[in-house]
């Protein structure tokens, strides 16, 4: 048996793939927010519910309470530079819409931003909160997806024009590599 060491607490989350990280964009008006986000996932198929949870000193947790209402903006590997812009400008500070290469567009479903340059969307109308520690869960209800053609079909294509972002921590991000059949 090989020796395992311990693992500093703060490092433990890392051991957890939390899948692709993506943009989450809320708000109305100018107030409004992008935030690159890792921590993120579905929760049931029927009714549609996902779960992002956002830091609690987060602009984007104002916006989103206020608002009622979120998209999950899909990033690929060409969108690198808005995740980095997202996760590293403060939304206290500047929208971080304006003079950063992201662009708002009208979500189809709700009256929230969608991020113009993301191939897919997943629009969430806000159905519930759950305070955990120092972040909050965002329980939304899908009321429309949407993708440019071809980025998936019956199944989506990772590696093909899906090359997802998963972030590994601090400035790393890992891309999907070559499918493994079991």
């Amino acid at each position: 048996m090989r020796r395992k060491a311990a693992i500093p607490s703060k490092n433990v989350l890392r051991l957890l793939n939390t899948g692709a990280t993506v943009l989450v964009s809320s708000g109305q008006g100018r107030k409004r927010s992008v935030l690159a986000v890792a921590w993120q996932m579905p929760a049931s198929i029927d009714p549609p519910l996902v779960v992002v949870s956002i830091g609690r000193q987060r602009y984007s947790h104002v916006v989103m309470k206020r608002a009622r209402a979120f998209v999950i903006n899909i990033p690929t590997e060409s969108e690198l530079p808005l995740v980095r812009t997202s996760g590293t400008v403060s939304g206290w500070e500047t929208d971080k819409f304006e003079g950063h290469g992201i662009t708002p567009e009208p979500a189809a479903t709700l009256a929230v931003p969608r991020v113009a340059e993301c191939p897919a969307h997943v629009e969430c109308r806000l159905v519930r909160t759950h305070r955990c520690g120092d972040h909050t869960l965002f329980v939304g209800e899908v009321t429309g997806a949407f993708a440019i053609s071809g980025f998936m079909g019956t199944r989506l294509r990772i590696g093909g024009r899906a090359k997802m972002l998963h972030h590994m921590g601090g400035e790393v991000f890992h891309l999907p590599g070559p499918r493994v059949r079991m």
